[in-house]
């Protein structure tokens, strides 16, 4: 039953620079401790034709735009033809792949973006993945600490999958569509290719190719 959110089944590994690392893990929050020093070992090998090292741990690819108040917080790697705009906030521990948007306002921390993602309004994302081609609406965020701060769990039909970990907000998928001002709580995985209603509160796992309307009403992708 969980076979479905190992990363094999989430994530096309060819559009991520954390290739090697993810490879090493069967499920994605395992990646999550070892992304700052992955950063590290990975920014000391760019070459500095295609990359500028910036402050401490710092390395953004010459063909990427950062706005002057952008504030960015190594370890980070902002990968080509990447947009940080306006006011953005990277925090650390950000492997920011190619042809991505972190707009205006946005938070990262902790965190590991494919090629082509967008989060490009007044979104929170910490302690994710966010697979190839996903999108976050304006306003959406990844909840990644539990209220009562324990450990936080996967529930995938019947099962409850242990993580061990105290903050863990959301694996999304490649293609996944997260609509505006939407919640996803600590211990969201959504498969492949499906999308979320605006004004979600999602927890646990949402199927792939499914459309999430509200809790406990998951509808199938017509043609998928």
């Amino acid at each position: 039953m969980t076979d479905c959110i190992r990363i094999e089944n989430l994530y096309d590994l060819s559009h991520t620079a954390a290739a090697d690392l993810m490879k090493q893990y069967d499920y994605p929050w395992e990646v999550l401790p070892e992304i700052g020093d992955f950063i590290l070992k990975l920014g000391a090998t760019l070459s500095p034709e295609e990359y500028d090292k910036r402050g401490d741990d710092i390395w953004v690819a010459k063909s990427a735009t950062v706005f002057d108040t952008a504030y960015l917080h190594g370890p980070a790697i902002i990968g080509p033809h990447t947009e940080v705009r306006q006011c953005a906030f990277i925090r650390g521990n950000a492997l920011v792949g190619a042809n991505c948007v972190v707009g205006n306002s946005t938070e990262l921390k902790n965190v590991i973006l494919f090629d082509n993602v967008q989060v490009p309004h007044y979104n929170y994302v910490g302690d994710s993945i966010l697979g190839y081609k996903s999108h976050m609406g304006a306003g959406s965020i990844t909840s990644n600490v539990k209220a009562d701060k324990t450990l936080v769990t996967v529930k995938v039909g019947d099962d409850c999958v242990e993580t061990g970990r105290k903050k863990f907000g959301a694996m999304l998928g490649d293609h996944v569509e997260v609509g505006c001002n939407s919640v996803l709580n600590p211990g969201s995985v959504i498969g492949r290719g499906s999308n979320i209603y605006p004004l979600s509160m999602v927890r646990g796992y949402v199927p792939a190719h499914s459309i999430y309307k509200r809790a406990g009403e998951i509808a199938e992708k017509r043609g998928e």
